[in-house]
């Protein structure tokens, strides 16, 4: 009696052995730790916890046609079975938590108990449930729901409306939806990637940072500043904000109090107030430098002179990411992307009060959806190819509010007339001279010439 004891003891050590040795074997194949679970293949759980199943029935990702690039540069890829895989503390966390009570298909729909991929994704599988949102995330979060449907981050309505508007519909923002289908797709291929649903901040990474699972189906309630919103906001806020360019210094909110983009973007604001709104500005729950710095009006001269003459951006931002004309669905940004500063006239004067801003070279250009049936945009001009800017890279002191000792405190921003006829700072404001040719009309209003102080001679 002992030595059978003794044999199915041995038994079970050796048995526990291999298990470690497979599990260990597997590990070496992808980075994320393979997490045992007592499943079988023929099932939705079974399939996407077992590493090499996926790795045998994934389909590969279609040829790279270009269009999915953002003007943020090329993200990591990642490989389609490792976005679907279910592994690691993520995952483990996941189950823990009430989300992963859930049966799978009652989120994504599908069939379970079959190994077969393509009758597992039958049945109006939705890879996204977010998608569907308010079937899927509205019974339980329906405030939220109500909240984010019509919100920026959802629907995008800002770059709708100025596609709608520069082809010459009206009813803005639900000008587009008279937009052409060919339009339509076009949008969505190229625009659209970085307009996100639930999902895309809370469970996944976004489309423009790879796409796939941020972490094993972990349910995300703060999304990560590197991960998810830099993913998307990347070359005019993340790069910007981590002092990624040459030459820049990173934001003085993340060197100095370590802020990352809730700090000031609320939850509240991201997901929207339930309100639609054509122009981001004008959002009402946009954080203002003044929630945190109060009393700047009287602070110091500078403030005194320009607090409402000039945006904020004017004095305290670095050089940042400009791009233009880009070519949609083809070949991408004809003005290539440059570091640069320009000050304006303000473009958006019923939302902002200064009479001067700083602005940015935006993307579109008369032809660039002629890919997609507008050979020219009849009504391009509506709006000036210089926008509004509010660049994610502040300094308190930078090259306009520093001057050199017994200089003016004017002498770094000012446009000045040299001896020689030259003009001291004037590449700092935005002439009819730095506009390409298709760019004239339509950005006469913001343009400084004509406009600027008479004493500042410019002429």
């Amino acid at each position: 009696m002992k030595s059978k004891k003794t044999l199915i003891l041995i038994t079970l050590t050796l048995s526990l052995l291999i298990l470690v040795n497979c599990s260990e074997d597997k590990k070496s194949n992808q980075e994320n730790p393979i997490t045992p679970v007592n499943k079988e293949i023929a099932s939705c759980e079974g399939c996407h916890t077992n590493y090499e199943t996926l790795k045998q029935v994934y389909t590969p990702d279609p040829p790279d046609d270009g269009a999915s690039h953002g003007c943020g540069g090329e993200a990591p890829h990642y490989e389609p079975y490792d976005r679907v895989y279910l592994g690691g503390n993520g995952y483990q966390e996941f189950k823990n938590d009430i989300h992963g009570k859930i049966p799978c298909v009652s989120c994504h729909n599908g069939v379970d108990n079959t190994s077969d991929k393509d009758a597992a994704h039958s049945n109006n599988f939705l890879a996204k449930p977010s998608l569907s949102g308010s079937e899927k995330c509205a019974p339980c979060h329906t405030d939220i729901y109500l909240q984010t449907k019509n919100s920026l981050h959802e629907q995008g309505w800002g770059q709708k409306s100025m596609v709608a508007l520069r082809a010459g519909m009206q009813n803005i923002p639900s000008g587009f939806d008279q937009l052409s289908d060919q339009m339509k797709e076009g949008y969505d291929k190229n625009c659209a990637k970085c307009h996100a649903t639930c999902g895309d901040c809370h469970i996944n990474r976004p489309i423009a940072g790879g796409g796939g699972l941020h972490s094993g189906h972990k349910f995300i309630k703060t999304p990560d500043m590197r991960d998810h919103c830099v993913n998307c906001h990347s070359s005019r806020g993340g790069h910007a904000y981590f002092g990624q360019a040459t030459g820049t210094e990173p934001d003085i909110h993340l060197t100095k109090v370590g802020f990352n983009c809730l700090s000031c973007h609320t939850k509240n604001e991201i997901h929207g107030d339930g309100k639609t709104y054509n122009q981001r500005y004008k959002m009402e729950l946009l954080p203002k430098c003044q929630n945190c710095h109060s009393g700047i009006n009287t602070s110091n001269s500078y403030h005194q002179a320009h607090l409402d003459t000039f945006s904020c951006n004017t004095c305290h931002s670095q050089d940042y990411n400009n791009c233009g004309s880009c070519h949609i669905g083809s070949v991408g940004a004809r003005i290539a992307s440059y570091q640069g500063f320009k000050i304006g006239m303000n473009p958006i004067t019923d939302t902002k009060p200064f009479k001067y801003a700083v602005l940015r070279r935006s993307l579109m250009a008369p032809d660039s959806w002629q890919d997609f049936g507008i050979s020219v945009l009849t009504n391009f001009d509506v709006r000036p190819t210089y926008k509004y800017a509010t660049p994610h890279n502040i300094q308190k002191w930078t090259s306009r509010t520093e001057v050199e000792n017994g200089k003016p405190c004017y002498d770094a921003c000012h446009i000045i007339k040299n001896e020689d006829g030259t003009y001291k700072n004037k590449e700092l404001y935005l002439f009819n001279s730095d506009l390409e040719s298709w760019e004239t009309n339509a950005s006469k209003n913001v343009i400084v010439d004509g406009k600027l102080p008479y004493n500042w001679n410019v002429r």
